[in-house]
């Protein structure tokens, strides 16, 4: 049985995002694998796992928080994303294409706790 994470489309685009920040610094200078490489993929891992998480937990408030973690490890991605093309890391098409494709889990996660909130509001 599949859980239902899983099928959630934001999750689905949150983990093809892990997948493409993987690929994008793998070829990041050795000196950054401690520093900038790792914190992008451990936002990168945050963001569908508190998204996992979030929908594991039997309570409203406790999904929207961890919707809410998932949207900030989001932001700080995008940032260091930002940061790393500055330091020419990266092309400015894979920033493009990196900042495109959070911004689109970021418009699904947005959703997301913009329904609950609505559903909170309406059962209040």
């Amino acid at each position: 049985m599949t859980e239902p994470y899983r099928e959630l489309v934001v999750w689905q685009k949150a983990m093809q995002l892990v997948r493409d920040i993987y690929a994008a610094t793998k070829n990041f200078p050795k000196e950054e694998l401690f520093a900038l490489t790792i914190q992008m993929r451990r936002c990168a891992i945050s963001i569908p796992s508190n998204i996992a998480e979030g929908k594991g937990r039997y309570s409203r408030p406790d999904l929207l928080h961890f919707l809410m973690q998932a949207r900030g490890s989001l932001y700080e991605l995008e940032t260091q994303t930002q940061i790393a093309a500055d330091l020419k890391y990266l092309e400015e098409e894979t920033k493009e294409a990196l900042l495109s494709e959070s911004g689109e889990v970021g418009r699904l996660l947005n959703g997301m706790v913009r329904a609950f909130r609505e559903k909170e509001m309406e059962s209040s």
